[in-house]
């Protein structure tokens, strides 16, 4: 039985043995892995050799389950083709065959993440026997732009490890790594200095979202790095990187100084400026108060500042700047001198007013008491007269007197300024200023203004009179620096004289003012023309009697002469009718037209005839008169 037995197991391992040989003859040939983007279409090639040849093989294709087992999603042979129904890839799929190069391709259309499996080609042969291939197909997809939030709280160097920020990228495949990066440079794990607390998410979609978050001891010198996540992820054939923006974090930390300035003004300071003190510690603790000093008084400051407004020269001095840590209460210290510049008012001497005699010499000073270099400029009437402390006047006259003006100024600071006045009286006898013009031309019964200015010290007495030493009443009168101003106003009625009289105690002195009276006269004529037999022709002119004009105002005189023109008109229309009538023309062809006699008025009629060149001049009273009194 045990020969038997062994010889049986023999024939079977021989049989055995040439099976798998047969199988050996088909030979399969796949990628290791396909790579594709989600959504995109996924290619498998599956490459086969047999001497059977197309027809005599059978193509089936399966995916690994995650548990390890094989599922069959597609069949053929040579009589036919099935796609596996109920599985993920039943609608999606299709397989296409080139008997010539043995090749077959899967192709998986709209490839999800839950696609990423391995997949298994089995080409069984009639006569060689069953050979497999296997690709791994990896799904990719390209993560949301990543986020970065910093800690908005400030954190202290004393505290322990505290949270910088957090970085965050979505919706990737495979999952996305974040690497947090100071000033540059990555940021490695280290106990108690440096944490980074990874988290992870898996959508619905089966995509990763990455969350990390950054704590670490921070020190000083973090008050100025820059923080940010580098973000990397895979790609079909490679890997991509992805930067966040920098964030700052607020970092606080003592200060081991003080410094305290002035922000304005800029330059000098002078009595009247506001002062604005700004402290400021090399620290920036939330815990630190400031307080300014001065000469035992505390000012508090708000937001590191001050104004001490309206400054003088008690002012000046020390100013220190105390910062006070509130958590530590350690104490640091500046200091800062102030110097406040000051301009005392300008002193004239001799006192003012001063009384000088003409032709003698007269020295005044101008002086201000100043911290700061000073600049003295004297000034009469508007008009610069000399510079320097000392104003020197030599041989004193009425021009001489007057106020003067000493503008005291400081260079080196713009605003510093005093003045002080000086006024000079010169003692002398009065001085009529002589006008242009003492002879004057008026209207009759107009009013004339006369106008004296007197020059003298003390102020004269000034008295206006006529010739028969009547006197006249000041209409003006004005006290200036050197003398007195008179004004008198007088109606004309004839010519008339008037003296301006100006006397004090040195002496006296007078000026007349003529005025002549002026009358103003208008004159017109009417003719009236006739035709007669003789062809004579009559011209009438008539004297309009003078009229007074005055200065009330040109309406008068124009009524006036519509008046003279309207009487004009109504004599020209009385003669031409009485000439019409024969009332004035006898055998001797004259006639008086008026036997009227006026003082003032004449009225002259000019007679022409055919018989002679001879022109008569006829009176109001008839009788010729000679050539000259036309």
């Amino acid at each position: 039985m045990d020969a038997r037995v062994a010889a049986s197991l023999l024939a079977g391992l021989v049989v055995l043995l040439h099976g798998l040989t047969a199988w050996a003859l088909v030979e399969v040939n796949m990628e290791d892995r396909v790579e594709v983007f989600r959504g995109d279409t996924a290619q498998i090639t599956c490459m086969f050799s047999s001497d059977d040849g197309i027809g005599g093989v059978t193509i089936q294709w399966f995916y690994v389950l995650r548990t390890g087992e094989k599922q069959k999603i597609y069949y053929e042979d040579a009589t036919m083709k099935v796609v596996d129904r109920g599985t993920p890839f039943t609608e999606r799929i299709t397989v296409n065959v080139t008997a010539a190069t043995g090749e077959v391709v899967l192709t998986i259309t709209d490839v999800q993440v839950r696609d990423q499996l391995e997949f298994i080609c089995l080409i069984k042969s009639l006569t060689d026997g069953v050979s497999e291939g296997r690709t791994k197909l990896l799904v990719f997809e390209k993560p949301d732009s990543p986020t970065i939030e910093g800690f908005q709280m400030g954190i202290s160097i004393n505290e322990d490890v505290s949270k910088i920020g957090t970085c965050e990228v979505k919706n990737g495949f495979p999952k996305p790594n974040i690497t947090w990066y100071r000033n540059n440079a990555p940021l490695r794990r280290a106990d108690d200095v440096i944490k980074v607390v990874p988290s992870i998410t898996i959508e619905s979609s089966g995509l990763f979202s990455v969350r990390s978050e950054l704590s670490m001891k921070v020190t000083k010198e973090d008050k100025d790095a820059l923080f940010y996540c580098e973000v990397t992820y895979l790609v079909p054939g490679g890997t991509r990187m992805i930067e966040t923006n920098t964030i700052n974090v607020t970092v606080y930390y003592p200060s081991t100084a003080v410094h305290v300035w002035v922000e304005s003004p800029k330059g000098k300071i002078k009595e009247g400026d506001s002062i604005e003190f700004h402290c400021q510690g090399d620290g920036n603790m939330p815990s630190s108060t400031f307080t300014l000093k001065h000469r035992g008084v505390e000012y508090t400051m708000e937001s590191n500042m001050y104004v001490l407004a309206n400054v003088t020269r008690l002012n000046s001095g020390d100013y220190e700047c105390v910062s006070l840590d509130t958590d530590t209460y350690e104490e640091l210290s500046g200091t800062i001198t102030v110097f406040v510049d000051y301009l005392d008012p300008a002193v004239v001497a001799p006192a003012s007013p001063v009384e000088v005699d003409q032709g003698e010499e007269l020295t005044a000073t101008c002086n201000a008491l100043s911290s700061l270099q000073t600049h003295t400029t004297w000034f009469k009437d508007g008009q610069k007269v000399s510079m320097g402390h000392t104003l020197m006047l030599k041989d004193a006259t009425f021009d001489t007197a007057g106020t003067y003006q000493c503008v005291v100024t400081v260079p080196e600071a713009d605003g510093m300024e005093t003045t002080a006045t000086f006024g000079v009286n010169v003692k002398g006898p009065p001085e009529i200023m002589r006008p242009e013009h003492t002879d004057i031309e008026e209207s009759l019964d107009s009013t004339v203004d006369l106008t004296c200015h007197v020059r003298g010290y003390p102020a004269p007495t000034v008295i206006w009179t006529t010739p028969d030493r009547k006197v006249l009443e000041n209409t003006f009168k004005k006290e200036t620096d050197d003398g007195v101003t008179s004004m008198v106003s007088v109606e004309v009625t004839s010519d008339l004289t008037a003296f301006c009289n100006a006397s004090n105690k040195y002496g006296a002195d007078a000026v007349a003012f003529n005025v002549k009276a002026i009358v103003h006269t208008t004159a017109a004529a009417t003719t009236a023309r006739t035709s007669t037999i003789s062809s004579s022709t009559v011209q009438a002119a008539t004297a309009i009697p003078p009229k007074r004009i005055r200065k009330e105002g040109s309406g008068v005189i124009i009524a006036v002469i519509i008046i003279c023109i309207l009487l004009l008109a109504i004599l020209g229309s009385v003669l031409y009718f009485l000439y019409k009538k024969g009332k004035i023309c006898g055998r001797s062809g004259k006639q008086d037209l008026t036997k009227g006699k006026s003082s003032k008025d004449n009225i002259v009629v000019e007679m022409k005839s055919d018989n002679t060149e001879e022109a008569i001049l006829l009176g109001v009273n008839g009788e010729k008169q000679p050539p000259r009194n036309q």
